[in-house]
């Protein structure tokens, strides 16, 4: 993760979009929170650099508010698409070099791609997808994607495994992984296939495509 301290404009401040902004400004990022709802602003006001009352579908009012400047532009705004497409659009205007943002339904999302933004997030979905994908199997604690159908998976160490070396494991012979390395609490015990003894409940870091990384855990 990046030291440099960020601009980010967050246009939404319910659940999520609070969310994303109090723990951005907590990360030492400066934050300015936006939202027409002057109850949730006012919510907001002690943990954020700025929390401003006003209408994103005004690129005026953006405007004065220095959001030109900022260097991310997240549009968290939920149920109303009128407002979000045109909040996006309002941040293009203004020059915003980086834009995310939040989309509801497949149309949507559409028409934010169409729009141009750096990324469309669908919270909802994206969260239970990785909430299933754990659930799916106890030994998976956590994972990331990458992109590119590619994924980091942590798995656990069964009792089954106690005692063998990544060798032994024939991860990248028989399902194309990668061993990215091995925690044993809070230590990183290495990666290295003939010297790293797997113990139990070590975390297993691998890389690889969802599908090799699923037939790996099924053979576990």
């Amino acid at each position: 993760m990046s030291n440099k301290q960020q601009v980010f404009a967050i246009i939404g401040l319910g659940t999520f979009g609070a969310t994303l902004a109090r723990d951005l400004q907590r990360f030492g990022n400066e934050v300015i929170g936006i939202d027409n709802n002057e109850r949730l602003v006012s919510a907001h006001a002690d943990d954020l650099a700025q929390s401003l009352v006003l209408d994103a579908r005004d690129d005026m009012a953006l405007k004065e508010a220095g959001v030109s400047s900022v260097d991310v532009g997240v549009v968290a705004i939920g149920t109303n698409i009128e407002a979000s497409v045109l909040a996006t659009i309002n941040l293009k205007t203004l020059g915003v070099e980086t834009i995310w943002a939040k989309a509801t339904s497949k149309n949507h999302h559409r028409i934010l791609s169409k729009l141009g933004v750096d990324r469309v997030i669908h919270p909802e979905r994206e969260v239970g997808q990785h909430i299933a994908q754990v659930l799916n199997n106890p030994l998976v604690r956590d994972y990331v994607s990458l992109g590119n159908g590619q994924h980091v998976v942590n798995f656990r160490v069964p009792e089954s495994l106690q005692g063998k070396s990544l060798s032994e494991l024939n991860h990248r012979q028989d399902h194309n992984l990668r061993c990215i390395g091995v925690l044993r609490g809070t230590d990183y015990v290495g990666q290295d296939a003939e010297s790293c003894t797997l113990e139990k409940d070590d975390l297993l870091l691998l890389l690889g495509g969802r599908q090799d990384l699923r037939e790996f855990a099924r053979g576990l």
